[in-house]
C-alpha cells in the first residue's frame, strides 16, 4: 500500500511516450526520498543531449552530467530523460541550457546540492564544458558548492 501511495503521482512509467517538441519543464516528476536522514549522490550520465544555437539554428550536442544529494524529493528518470529532449528544438547558448536545467531541477526537488555539467562536442574548434551548482543556502552545502566550482578543473576532467 506504502509503495502504491509513493507512485501515484508518476504518471510516464509504463505508458506510451509521447516526446515534447520544444522545451517542456511540466514533463518533470518527483518521487520521495526513501532515505532522507543519509547524505549521498544521485548522478546521471545523459550523453544525447540536443539543442539549438539561438543565433544559427545549427544543432549542438552534449553528454549532460547531473549530480545531487536529494532532500526529500528525487527526480524520476523517464520524466529527466523526456525533459532533457524537450530541449531538441530550444534555442538557447549551452551556459543557459545548464542554468535552466539545474533551475528546473530545484524547483522540482530542492536537494541539499546540485551539480550540472555541459560536455558539449566542438563547434567551429571550440568545446564548451559549462558548469552550474547550487548548495542549500545557509547550511554546509552552501560552502559546498562554492568550493567544488572554485576547484573544479574542466578541461581535465572531461578531456581525458
Amino acid at each position: 500500500m506504502q509503495q502504491d501511495k509513493q507512485l501515484e503521482n508518476l504518471s510516464l512509467l509504463g505508458g506510451k511516450t509521447e516526446y515534447k517538441d520544444n522545451y517542456a519543464p511540466e514533463v518533470l516528476e518527483a518521487f520521495t526520498n526513501k532515505h532522507p536522514e543519509n547524505d549521498y549522490w544521485v548522478a546521471f550520465n545523459c550523453p544525447e543531449f540536443t539543442s539549438l544555437c539561438p543565433i544559427t539554428g545549427q544543432p549542438d550536442f552534449a553528454t549532460i552530467h547531473i549530480n545531487y544529494i536529494p532532500e526529500i524529493n528525487m527526480v524520476e528518470s523517464k520524466s529527466l530523460k523526456l525533459y532533457l529532449f524537450s530541449f531538441r528544438n530550444h534555442g538557447a547558448f549551452h551556459e543557459d541550457c545548464m542554468n535552466i536545467i539545474m533551475k528546473d531541477l530545484i524547483k522540482l526537488m530542492d536537494p541539499r546540492y546540485i551539480e550540472v555539467i555541459g560536455v558539449f562536442t566542438p563547434r567551429g574548434g571550440i568545446s564548451i564544458y559549462p558548469y552550474a551548482n547550487y548548495g542549500r543556502l545557509g547550511t554546509q552545502y552552501e560552502q559546498m558548492a562554492k568550493t567544488r566550482l572554485w576547484d573544479r578543473n574542466p578541461q581535465q576532467e572531461y578531456t581525458r
